[in-house]
């Protein structure tokens, strides 16, 4: 028995439009065709006996088969196959994805959503998901939950329909491109300084490449214990330290929490000394006064020499003086012969002495000076 064979033109009937049907029983003719379609509810009759209705066009989504018929006594064929059509809405749907950072990592979680732009109206909707590699069934939800892989790269698309009318949709969204970061990211830790000065504090800086949404969790660890800092409400991607320690951070973002692989330790050290610049300075300090003291110890080594120098000079100026008049006293002595010169009347009158004795006054002259030299 022969079968016949459906061909739409489409699947899809444009909001509006229609669509062809053709049905055929191989190369044979005289047939004449009944058509039928079936919705949730029913299953309709198309059928005309006045003519050969191998082609017709249907503007109502549903499933739609058919079967030829030609003779009297009426031969049938069997029924072709059944052919789903379905009728697109105006309403223009939309993927949105969550987290909606342009760079998703292996490992993190992503959630797609499907959102109908109804115009006010109110309907209870059906959704479909087209991805990478495969079309999920109709489903009551309008989000998709995946965990990303590497193969998770590629184009998502959704289309809805009414729940009361299965073969109706809207037509497919435009795609919501993936891409997917193979490995895990590392945290990368930059500090302001090393060296925690007296009192101070240095910043320290972490990142994770040139992606986006991180918070950050800071770790310090000392000998003893490991402390973590942690702020969950903002993104504390530089913070201020006064302690010691080796740190060391790590980024995590999204719900489930992702996270980063934890940055290089960095040691930072608080010096209870000065700093390079201090110490610096103190040693100029100390050459120049060092310098200036050794150039005052010269200069007053020569200047009490100086003094010595002058105070043997007038010694010797004395002892010369002295000398000369030593000389005189003695040639007084041991060879010079004083005149006397007597005058005549001259007698004092109390001691009787003579006046005018030229030779003793000279004495007292030589004897004075020896006694208080000039």
């Amino acid at each position: 028995k022969p079968r016949a064979t459906l061909t739409p033109g489409s699947t899809i009937i444009p909001v509006g439009g229609s669509v062809t049907l053709a049905c055929s029983v191989g190369s044979s003719a005289g047939w004449k065709y009944e058509w039928f379609r079936h919705d949730q509810n029913t299953d309709v009759q198309i059928r005309t006996d006045d003519q050969q209705n191998r082609v017709i066009r249907v503007s109502q989504g549903g499933i739609y088969r058919c079967r030829g018929r030609r003779g009297n006594p009426v031969y049938y064929t069997d029924r072709s196959d059944d052919v789903t059509i379905e009728i697109t809405f105006s309403n223009k749907v939309v993927v949105k994805g969550r987290p909606s950072w342009p760079q998703i990592f292996s490992g993190e979680t992503i959630s797609l959503t499907c959102e109908v732009q109804e115009g006010g109206e109110t309907t209870e909707w059906e959704y479909r998901w087209r991805g990478a590699k495969q079309t999920t069934q109709w489903t009551h939800n309008n989000y998709w939950i995946f965990r990303v892989s590497e193969s998770s790269s590629g184009d998502y698309t959704c289309k809805s329909r009414r729940r009361d009318d299965s073969y109706s949709s809207t037509e497919w969204s435009e795609a919501f491109n993936l891409s997917a970061s193979t490995g895990k990211p590392r945290a990368t830790l930059i500090p302001g300084s090393t060296i925690i000065p007296v009192g101070g504090s240095v910043t320290l800086t972490c990142s994770v490449g040139s992606s986006a949404g991180w918070k950050y969790e800071w770790f310090r660890r000392d000998q003893n214990t490991e402390v973590q800092i942690r702020t969950d409400d903002q993104q504390n991607r530089v913070i201020r330290v006064s302690q010691g320690g080796i740190y060391h951070c790590r980024g995590r973002r999204g719900n489930p929490v992702y996270y980063t692989d934890r940055s290089d330790d960095v040691t930072i050290e608080i010096t209870s000394v000065l700093s390079s610049e201090s110490s610096s300075f103190l040693m100029t300090v100390g050459l120049i006064s060092g310098i200036t003291f050794i150039v005052l110890l010269l200069l007053l080594y020569y200047c009490m020499k100086s003094k010595v120098f002058n105070k043997g000079s007038a010694d010797d100026q004395r002892v010369s003086q002295d000398e000369d008049q030593q000389q005189v006293y003695s040639s007084l002595l041991h060879g010079d012969r004083c005149v006397y010169e007597t005058i005549p009347g001259s007698k004092s009158a109390d001691t009787g002495q003579i006046e005018g004795d030229s030779c003793v006054n000279q004495l007292k002259v030589i004897n004075k000076t020896r006694e208080y030299p000039t």
